[in-house]
This record gives C-alpha cells, sequence and structure tokens, in this order.
C-alpha cells in the first residue's frame, strides 16, 4: 500500500498540512480506517518514537510530528468510531495536584494517540479525587500521573491510595512518570510501571494491556 507508506513517511517528516489530505485520499480509495491508522498514522509514530529514543529526533520534532498525527486524526476519528474500530486502550492522564507542568504529560498524550489509544486528559494541578472519578467513570486501561516537581511526587503515592481506599485500584495499571521519578520510586508509592521518557510510555502502556 503506497498510501500508507505516504502517509508514514509525511507523518515521520511532521508534515502537518499533508497528512489530511493524505488520510482523505486513503478513506476515498476504500482503505479501511483501522488500516489507515495502524499501518499509516500508528507505523509513522514508532519510527517517530524510535529516533527520539535514539537521539535521532529531538522534542521539537517528535512534537511536529505528533502535531501531524492529530491533524490526521481529526479526519479519522468519526471513521474509525463509525466502523466500531477497537482501539489499542483507554488511557486517562493528568499531573498531580500542586503541579503546573504539562509539556512531558501533553506530549505522551499525543503518542498514546498516535499508537490507537483513546486518551483522556485531566489536565494539570489534578487532585486525587478527580483521578478517582476519571476511573470510575471512564473506566480506562491505564491511569498516567505525571510530576515535574520533587516537592508533588508525594501526591503520586496519594493518588494510588485514594484508588485503593474507592476500591478501584484492582481495575486500572498506573503508571508514572516525570523528570524527578525513577523506578525506585514508582515500585515504592506502587504504581505498575515507570515511564523515563514519552516515547518509552507508549511501550510501556502496550505491556501493561498485553498489545505489547
Amino acid at each position: 500500500m503506497e498510501l500508507l507508506q505516504k502517509i508514514s513517511e509525511e507523518l515521520q517528516k511532521g508534515n502537518y498540512e499533508e497528512i489530511p489530505k493524505l488520510v482523505q485520499e486513503a478513506l476515498n480509495a476504500n482503505i479501511p480506517p483501522s488500516k489507515i491508522l495502524s499501518n499509516g498514522l500508528v507505523a509513522g509514530m514508532d519510527v517517530v518514537g524510535e529516533k527520539f529514543r535514539r537521539d535521532e529526533f529531538f522534542m521539537p520534532e517528535v512534537l511536529i510530528s505528533a502535531r501531524a498525527m492529530q491533524a490526521g486524526m481529526n479526519i479519522l476519528r468519526p471513521k474509525l468510531i463509525e466502523t466500531g474500530v477497537k482501539l489499542a486502550g483507554k488511557i486517562v492522564l493528568g499531573t498531580v495536584k500542586g503541579d503546573l507542568h504539562d509539556i512531558g504529560k501533553n506530549l505522551v498524550g499525543m503518542l498514546m494517540e498516535g499508537a490507537g489509544f483513546q486518551v483522556i486528559d485531566l489536565g494539570i494541578d489534578v487532585p486525587s479525587e478527580r483521578f478517582v472519578e476519571a476511573v470510575k467513570m471512564n473506566r480506562p486501561n491505564i491511569l498516567g500521573l505525571s510530576s515535574l516537581l520533587t516537592t508533588t511526587m508525594p501526591k503520586m503515592k496519594e493518588v494510588i491510595e485514594s484508588l485503593v481506599e474507592a476500591g478501584v485500584r484492582g481495575r486500572v495499571k498506573v503508571m508514572v512518570g516525570g523528570a524527578p521519578v525513577t523506578e525506585k520510586f514508582a515500585k515504592d508509592v506502587g504504581a505498575d510501571a515507570y515511564a523515563p521518557e514519552a516515547a518509552s510510555a507508549v511501550e510501556k502502556a502496550r505491556e501493561l494491556i498485553g498489545r505489547g
């Protein structure tokens, strides 16, 4: 499928003006929306993620590619819903209470969506009870907690304890990340996974729900 290859390649270049046209062209050519997603957009974002991990791409390139992917998803999303395509999973994301940083979280959200996940972003400065509420309401596969300040890291433990108290801890995998967060800290607070940066967060998410 030359067209899907072209979508993947243009996405890697971050060509956000061309991507929606190519996605529409693929739909007009009766290529199934699920194929456009997996063999075009997701395939392209996987390459971007891999290059980011290898330091061949840096944050600006990743953000431009993510923007292109979102432009493509705007065209594709209604068709995916229409055809009842099963997404890779559902993830609720948020930066914990007291922390107003969101660049890392936003990038994780973009890459997750690029990997075929449905993303529910609660934003920044999110209190524990709001995370619990979102887990109850949306029944996500994964809850992603972000913290960029050492002073707000304890809030991650608080969120996990609140999930336990509400009786919903068993129904969601918790992933934590952010500059000061470490693998050891993640284990200490009872998280299921830790991702050092956005690209590896997608891999971890796939592993957590058994699609890796």
